[in-house]
């Protein structure tokens, strides 16, 4: 296939037929379209599927060499996939001049990479010396364009962050082993004795490090240096790399509860001066990519079942720390599949397209 030049640069969705890439052909059809030919990308297994984008029906290719006849300097390829494919090919892309934007974890602590979330720092997609720009994971996600608001007002000096991380972020198998378990534990009593939960569930814990069927998971990622995970250290390096704090204190716990879609945080940001919850609530309110929900008299705040399927990150819970008024504490939610992953990752695409405009 060859890309249409009248009618913008070619896009390659490389890992089309995983759940990240479900979700990205839909936003692919919704969003305006700056885009000349379309091809979908797959493993082998995946390969012959055909997808509708953008109304139309697409084969889904093979992940070889072939994949990519067409594309050059102008066209961008997407990467929805895990971190060893993208580290394999994004090279074999750039090499043809086309601009790979990866959501994997395989570049983001990569200097000459920028991870880039367009609300805060989309300026950095100007300049990427290897021709790669990166997402961040999905949890950082979900907080970053509140925070990075809040930091443009007042400056942040001091983070702390409990995450509540849905199911699907595991993909489709931690979706599956969620709604497994769930039918599991359905109609019962279990859950008011040790174990009970455990012994239901049996053993297929999935991608999860104990059931997740009510309960709640105090893990996510693998184990690091002094009992860190390692999705709590990325949260940690991905924030400070966005915004440019490189020095920024940062605690994170990082936990999976039984959501199926919908990323939550808790987040305890230090500013240099006292700040103003009203004023808070305003800058929030006008920052692009999140939607302000803050009304607990009304029983008004956000929640993971609202903001699934759904663009912006929602905020509420808005209050000043009682012990520091340089504090602020708040609440946010958001789709992890979207802003998490395929909206970003369009979000940048559509960055670069504009430059070859």
């Amino acid at each position: 296939m060859t890309a249409d030049r009248s009618s913008g640069p070619a896009l390659a969705v490389v890992g089309a037929t995983g759940a990240v890439g479900s979700v990205l052909l839909q936003i692919l059809s919704q969003r305006a379209d700056v885009w000349g030919d379309i091809r979908l990308i797959a493993s082998a297994r995946s390969a012959g599927r055909v997808l509708a984008v953008r109304a139309e029906e697409s084969e889904v290719l093979a992940l070889t060499e072939d994949a990519f006849d067409g594309l050059g300097p102008g066209d961008i390829a997407l990467f929805l996939t895990p971190a060893e494919v993208s580290a394999r090919w994004a090279p074999v892309v750039t090499a043809r001049g086309t601009v790979v934007v990866d959501q994997s974890a395989a570049f983001r602590e990569d200097p000459e990479v920028p991870l880039v979330v367009p609300e805060v720092n989309g300026h950095a997609v100007r300049i990427r010396p290897r021709g790669i720009v990166a997402g961040p994971d999905c949890v950082t996600a979900a907080m970053i364009a509140a925070l990075g608001a809040l930091h443009a007002e007042y400056s942040l000096t001091d983070l702390a962050v409990s995450t509540y991380q849905a199911a699907s972020a595991a993909g489709r198998a931690g979706s599956e082993v969620l709604r497994r378990q769930l039918s599991l534990v359905a109609g019962t009593s279990l859950g008011e004795h040790t174990g009970d939960v455990r012994r239901a569930v049996g053993e297929d814990t999935g991608p999860f490090a104990a059931p997740l069927a009510l309960n709640v998971v105090p893990w996510s990622g693998e184990l690091r240096e002094d009992g860190w995970s390692s999705h709590e250290l990325a949260v940690r390096a991905q924030t400070r790399r966005i915004l440019d704090l490189a020095a920024l204190p940062i605690a994170v716990t990082c936990v999976q509860v039984p959501v199926v879609t919908g990323h939550s945080l808790t987040v305890r940001a230090r500013f240099e001066n006292e700040v103003d919850a009203a004023h808070a609530r305003q800058i929030l309110d006008a920052a692009p990519g999140v939607v302000l929900v803050d009304d607990p008299a009304a029983g008004e705040f956000p929640t993971p079942a609202d903001a699934a399927g759904t663009d912006p990150a929602w905020v509420g819970r808005v209050r000043v720390s009682l012990d520091d008024r340089c504090a602020l504490e708040f609440f946010v939610c958001a789709d992890n599949l979207r802003k998490g992953a395929a909206l970003n990752a369009t979000q940048i695409a559509e960055l670069i397209a504009g430059e070859f405009a």
